[in-house]
């Protein structure tokens, strides 16, 4: 095969392995892989296309062409994104000499035999877990590295005497490190290929409770997690889109643009990614709170709790009788007919939704004891529309919004007493502000707990509103079911059926469900959460991602060390304390990204205000020592760098000033963070701050780099 069709495109001084003893078995693979991909994608499109054109006739099988369409769909996208290097790798096996190879997706022959098996499938576990000490079966490992569709290199590993045949490639270098000296660009690439045995343990162990991957800098924690979703979607169905899917919050937007090609390229595209500022709509505009003491007293479980006192204050049942007139009857609303409808609603139903369930039990006991024979439907309607009726419940039990009830918190000191009786007469002066409703980030959870708490303020008007639309269908049907019948000249009279009130409900009611917008998606439920950089979160901010996830199904990645808040407890007294119960810890020690000459400057820092922290070890050295100078320095290491690296990019950490750059990022500490550059420039580290934060700014920024360190001062 010529070097212009070969799937191989080795560099010059990699020659030597580009000899058909080595690499004629992959070239025949990859030409069935390429024409089964060109087959595979023709035939997923027709498929896509039948299904669209499909109607499901019952809700199981709406829910089932729904389910199609998504797993054709994201197929497609994954086929036409990648070619041949679909292909991770491949293995052999000590029972048998044939390679098994491995892909970002599974793929079939024209016969039905596997041409790849999907990375995340139980047998292409050996692949990732084989180590020298614990084979698991295997004889040989081979891994690729791709670049524009074509293998730059490949390494063979060996496991037994079996296993050293011709074809075999030998380096001392493994695919894992020597991609960890490749140039980074803007987005995180997959390194799904080069998952080390400890990594994928933690991504294919059980979803069931929670998931603490714990490591330093440089450990991979991200990219576990990420690979983690893509692994639990395809393995556990209790987590598909249709049961809740899984939503992803990371720490910062630079991050979510940093990993966003990560799970497409592993072939998932339905996970939901965000921050936790984005769980409320107020936390768009949200600002960082001022006042450390304020944020400290937010930042609490049992403030969040509050909340729910704070909402029963507006749930009284009137202790006054009420008398109605109506047309049809005159009724007397008693003092036990409100206590009995406010306790209708079922525990844990929304405020302003018991508000509904109120109103129609309090209409059905005023309806049934008036005993009116005929226009018993009428009297309901005019109960329901009642101005005097509403008035009183709406001052026992008001419609209301988040934003009123945790603004009157901060702005109604005898309304904060009564909802949070513990805090002390200065706490409360403490809290009170002059803008009520001018939110900070400390803020979010105890308006996302409102919203919980409340529901939607305008469920009970949209609910009149289809009431309503269901009564003119109603009136429309009767009309058409009466000419119908009319019409009807057959012996069996079968229009006549129509009469009956069950199926006369359901055709008016048709289209009802497809007619209601859909829920906020970040409001609802989620099968499991991943949760990055989780040592920032406060207890409060724990109550918004528990509120989301009933199971208590969610993988937390972080790393205390980089806690810029101070995180003195272990994780699990830290996470049993905010509302888990089963908790699992997944250490990660290993730093495969973070240079030793840097590490070596890095870990006095912390240690400096965390003697214990969990400093990682790093296995890896450039042999470039950390450059301290003057930040008059600044443009000319930018000006060498841009002339000596053409692919990398830099960050400059602490000049808020300095211009970006297509390859060159200006951010802070904290926007740095989760992040990973060729060249990491700190300019002033000494200004990140004081104590444990000031610690931690300067540990999380040094670790950014993955190639050089410069400490500028000035």
């Amino acid at each position: 095969m010529t070097r212009s069709t070969s799937a191989f495109a080795l560099p010059e001084h990699l020659q030597h392995k580009q000899t058909e003893l080595l690499t004629d078995r992959d070239e025949q693979q990859f030409a069935l892989v390429r024409t089964t991909i060109a087959t595979s994608i023709t035939g997923t499109t027709d498929q896509l296309a039948l299904q669209r054109r499909m109607f499901g006739r019952s809700g199981a099988e709406a829910v089932e062409r729904d389910s199609q369409i998504h797993r054709l769909t994201t197929r497609l996208r994954s086929l036409h994104r990648y070619g041949i290097d679909l292909c991770l790798g491949r293995m052999v096996r000590t029972n048998d000499p044939e390679p098994v190879y491995l892909g970002r997706l599974g793929l079939w022959g024209p016969s039905g035999d596997p041409l790849l098996i999907d990375w995340r499938s139980p047998e292409a576990e050996p692949f990732f877990a084989a180590t020298h000490a614990d084979p698991r079966g295997l004889s040989a490992r081979r891994r690729y590295r791709w670049s524009n569709g074509q293998v730059v290199d490949f390494w063979d590993e060996v496991f037994t005497q079996e296993g050293l045949l011709e074809g075999m490639a030998l380096d001392d270098q493994s695919a894992f490190i020597a991609g960890l000296g490749g140039a980074r660009s803007g987005r995180m690439r997959d390194v799904v290929g080069t998952i080390q045995a400890d990594q994928d343990a933690i991504i294919r162990a059980s979803s069931e409770g929670a998931l603490v991957v714990d490591g330093g800098p440089g450990t991979g924690k991200t990219v576990v997690a990420l690979h983690r979703t893509a692994q639990l979607l395809y393995s556990d169905p209790r987590l598909g889109h249709r049961r809740g899917g899984v939503l992803f919050i990371g720490p910062h937007r630079p991050y979510l643009a940093y990993v966003s090609d990560v799970l497409p390229s592993l072939g998932e595209e339905g996970v939901v990614t965000c921050l936790l500022r984005d769980l409320v709509p107020e936390g768009l505009d949200a600002v960082q709170e001022p006042d450390a003491a304020v944020a400290a007293l937010k930042a609490s479980t049992e403030l969040v709790g509050a909340i729910d006192a704070a909402v029963r204050f507006h749930e009284d049942p009137p202790t006054g009788r009420l008398t109605v007139s109506t047309p049809w009857a005159d009724v007397t609303v008693r003092v036990r007919d409100w206590a009995e409808a406010f306790a209708t609603p079922d525990a844990g139903t929304p405020h302003n939704e018991a508000r509904m369930v109120i109103l129609d039990a309090l209409v059905q006991t005023l309806t049934d004891r008036a005993d009116v024979a005929d226009g018993a439907e009428q009297l309901a309607d005019a109960l329901r529309r009642n101005k005097d009726l509403n008035g009183v419940l709406n001052r026992a039990w008001p419609v209301i919004g988040a934003d009123d009830v945790v603004g009157d918190l901060w702005s109604v000191p005898a309304y904060l007493r009564l909802a949070a009786p513990w805090l002390t007469p200065q706490e409360v002066h403490l809290l009170q502000r002059a803008e009520p409703r001018a939110w900070t980030e400390a803020d979010l959870p105890l308006l996302d707990a409102a919203r919980q708490r409340l529901g939607d303020p305008g469920a009970e008007r949209a609910a009149a509103r289809e009431r309503a639309a269901v009564e003119g269908r109603r009136r429309e049907m009767v009309a058409v079911v009466d000419d119908l019948i009319a019409n009807d000249d057959s012996e069996l009279k079968l229009m006549s059926s129509l009469r009956q009130s069950d199926l006369q409900d359901l055709l008016a009611a048709g289209g009802v469900d497809d007619a209601l917008p859909d829920p906020d998606r970040l409001a609802g439920t989620f099968a499991h959460i991943v949760v990055d950089e989780a040592q920032e979160l406060t207890d409060a901010q724990w109550q918004m991602v528990l509120s989301r996830c009933p199971s208590r199904s969610v993988t937390i990645v972080g790393d205390r060390a980089q806690s810029a808040a101070g995180f003195p407890e272990s994780w699990s007294e830290r996470l049993q304390r905010v509302g888990f119960d089963r908790v699992r810890l997944a250490a990660l020690s290993i730093n495969y990204r973070t240079p030793q000459e840097v590490m070596d400057e890095a870990e006095p820092v912390i240690r400096a205000v965390l003697p214990d922290a969990n400093v990682p070890t790093s296995i890896r050295s450039t042999g470039v020592p950390v450059h301290h100078g003057h930040r008059s320095e600044l443009l000319e290491v930018l000006a060498h760098w841009e002339a000596t690296d053409r692919d990398g990019i830099a960050c400059v950490i602490g000049d808020p000033s300095h211009p970006r750059t297509r390859r060159v990022q200006s951010l802070t500490p904290e926007t740095a963070k989760g992040l990973e550059f060729d060249l990491v420039v700190l300019i002033n580290p000494e200004r990140f701050g004081d104590g444990v934060a000031g610690g931690v700014n300067r540990y999380v920024a040094m670790t950014r780099a993955t190639q050089r360190l410069v400490v500028l001062i000035g």
